[in-house]
């Protein structure tokens, strides 16, 4: 099987990128780890050059700043901009190779390098100046970032100096489908079969990467980290390598502070003791019946995979993703 990059090895910046789809519950899994000492949580950075200038969903910094007023931001916008550029026409070229070169259905080329090597390259040494930058700005040894990008994900082990893992995170397709059809904010409600389609292609896009590096990759689905989270925080920090004595959640109790992230569920602006519940089944009854049969008609082989069908057997926190008979595995 493949392995990281030598560049990788003895790096002391780790990326964690959790890949996947939307709506899957990335953003307060992050902001979970946001709190344990030396980690950092981005949201989803890939949109920051896209955000900052008007162009995107949201400008605002999780901080509740403008993304340009943020001081963290501000210094990864502005650090790494061509001589003869403005910081907003660097973005638009950023924004420009991001959708010619690491788009989800890029992921094979770039886990193959058969793409346009040379573009791909700049993106991954660019990625490499831009987390440095990071740990530099917050004196973070642990990056986490919920872009959920398959493609950014399998291009990581061609970026200079840290040590990429992976976390791939999974929801049940019709609570997705059912947190797509409410308007929250910034975030516009999406049709059962288009969040479907998007469920099906990222999360096996994502397998294709987390089966390339399978010491360097962990399967967690949603339902189980919301059923015990002190223990799915604990083998993420298994992962990385950090003492599980430095997990921040108590029970089902974790205090958050203010974060950075760059775009995400709208309640990442909140702070203070937060009870992580431990279920979130409203789609059950609020779900329309051809929303459900919809969702389950496209997305079953998956849906079998990872074990969400009556008596099949769940995925044990930590394992790779499950196999057909939806049982987990470790590498």
């Amino acid at each position: 099987m493949a392995t990281a990059s030598a560049k990788g090895e003895g790096a002391s910046l780790t990326v964690l990128y959790i890949t996947g789809w939307c709506r899957s519950g990335s953003t307060i899994l992050g902001n979970v780890l946001n709190e344990v000492p030396g980690f950092f949580h981005v949201g989803e950075l890939s949109f920051l050059w896209k955000n900052a200038y008007g162009n995107g969903s949201n400008t605002l910094c999780g901080c509740g700043q403008q993304l340009l007023e943020c001081g963290i931001w501000n210094t990864v916008l502005t650090s790494d901009v061509p001589a003869g550029l403005t910081p907003r026409a660097h973005a638009e070229a950023v924004v420009k190779r991001q959708q010619a070169a690491v788009r989800t259905r890029h992921t094979l080329r770039v886990l193959d390098e058969a793409g346009d090597s040379q573009t791909l390259q700049a993106h991954a040494d660019f990625l490499a100046r831009t987390y440095r930058t990071i740990a530099r700005a917050t004196g973070s040894t642990v990056v986490v970032d919920s872009g959920k990008f398959p493609s950014e994900a399998a291009l990581l082990p061609r970026v200079e100096g840290i040590r990429p893992l992976y976390l791939h995170l999974v929801r049940d397709p019709r609570a997705v489908t059912h947190s797509w059809t409410k308007t929250k904010q910034y975030v516009v409600p999406m049709s059962a079969a288009r969040s479907t389609a998007y469920w099906l292609g990222f999360n096996a896009a994502s397998e294709e990467v987390t089966r390339r590096f399978p010491g360097q990759s962990l399967f967690l689905r949603y339902e189980d980290f919301i059923a015990a989270p002190d223990r799915a925080v604990d083998t993420v920090l298994d992962l990385v390598g950090v003492p599980r004595a430095q997990n921040p959640v108590k029970g089902r109790t974790v205090v958050l502070g203010k974060n950075h992230t760059v775009t995400g569920n709208p309640d990442r602006f909140r702070s203070g003791p937060t009870l992580l519940r431990g279920e979130d089944d409203a789609w059950k009854g609020e779900l329309a019946s051809g929303a459900k049969a919809l969702t389950v008609a496209l997305a079953w082989p998956l849906m079998a995979k990872y074990g969400y069908f009556s008596g099949a057997r769940r995925a044990p926190v930590g394992g790779a993703a499950p196999d057909a008979a939806g049982v987990g595995t470790r590498p």
